[in-house]
């Protein structure tokens, strides 16, 4: 009794510090026009043309993120646990790099690297979405290989591996119709983190001068003062959406994984 007493104490002080400043946040949101509870903040924010630019550049580039990743991860992930385990010591260092070098370190080495020849990617728009989406990749390193990794220890990879090489798929035939279904939960994880992670960076899109979401926040946040607190509710309810989103998918897959044994 105790026990559960003392959880539940805990739980509510975690429910108090996380929605006591929402609440605040939201309130301050609907104060815009004096005396009165009003949605003007978020009229002006909604029909801000900068503001539906942003949020479908950062929309794009967060799909395109969560696409590469992916790309990127699922194979590599799966190949150290069928053949190189030793290798996740390096693999687990490399993808925590984000977390050391700062982002803006990140963006000038891009710069820098990528504004001269003979790789001169900062010339055109185009090229420059591909530079960032790069950068939003490395960004995303520790939370889709994690998100990956605990999936490929959910399922026996070689048991798996083996069957399907008996039956004669290829290695694209072994990883679209075998590996990645049995991992798509985990992939999905990592792509609501990368998601969320894409439509409020700041730092690569500010300095490679692109329209995404995260640097016109921050100019909505030196201009304006009721707008930045609507801006970031609907952040909130953006990244929440997306996780319910994440949540119905997961369901859909499992019961279908479940049918179809």
């Amino acid at each position: 009794m105790a026990r559960r007493l003392w959880t539940l104490m805990w739980g509510a002080l975690a429910l108090i510090y996380f929605f006591v400043p929402l609440y605040g946040t939201f309130d301050f949101s609907l104060r815009m026009q004096r005396g009165m509870l009003s949605l003007r903040a978020y009229e002006l924010v909604l029909s801000d043309p900068r503001f539906w630019e942003g949020l479908r550049y950062s929309a794009l580039m967060a799909l395109v993120t969560i696409l590469i990743s992916a790309l990127l991860f699922v194979p590599t992930v799966y190949w150290m646990h069928l053949r190189l385990p030793q290798a996740r010591p390096v693999l687990e260092i490399a993808t925590l790099l984000p977390f050391v070098v700062p982002a803006v370190v990140l963006v000038f080495g891009l710069i820098r690297t990528f504004s001269r020849p003979p790789l001169q990617l900062t010339n055109t728009p185009f090229t420059t979405d591909i530079l960032i989406a790069a950068g939003y990749a490395v960004l995303s390193m520790p939370y889709m290989f994690r998100a990956v990794d605990v999936g490929m220890r959910a399922i026996d990879v070689r048991t798996l591996t083996e069957a399907a090489q008996m039956l004669g798929a290829s290695r694209w035939q072994l990883l679209r119709d075998v590996i990645f279904p049995n991992v798509r939960v985990a992939v999905l994880s990592g792509a609501l983190i990368t998601f969320a992670l894409v439509m409020g960076e700041l730092v690569l899109a500010s300095f490679l001068v692109r329209p995404a979401l995260g640097p016109y926040m921050q100019l909505m946040g030196l201009t304006k003062a009721y707008e930045p607190a609507a801006l970031a509710i609907l952040s909130f309810a953006l990244t929440w959406l997306s996780l319910g989103a994440l949540q119905l998918l997961g369901r859909r897959t499992l019961i279908t994984q479940m049918t179809t044994r």
